[in-house]
């Protein structure tokens, strides 16, 4: 560990960060699948009588939408938390 914190992290390489960004792509793109799916399956018909959305589909699609991030928001901060506890509860190990 450094002293007062500097140099603490490595600085990654230019491969790394092409990693990284592209898994971040990837993570983004599966949820927007998932996302468009899911809410498309629960709120379109299947019949398809008009060519574009009425309010009772815009309505749904919206909230299923707002649904859809709002848990995903709830599971990322519970992710968050048991993977703090699992490394000793924070800065100080309290």
């Amino acid at each position: 560990m450094s002293f007062f914190g500097f140099g603490g992290r490595p600085q990654l390489s230019s491969e790394q960060k092409i990693a990284q960004a592209e898994a971040e792509i990837d993570m983004v793109s599966d949820m927007y699948s998932r996302l468009l799916a899911t809410c498309s399956k629960k709120c379109i018909d299947n019949t398809y009588r008009e060519a574009d959305l009425n309010k009772g589909e815009s309505v749904c699609l919206d909230r299923c939408v707002a649904k859809f991030f709002e848990v995903n928001v709830k599971v990322s901060e519970k992710m968050q938390g048991e993977a703090q506890n699992k490394q000793g509860g924070g800065m100080f190990g309290v």
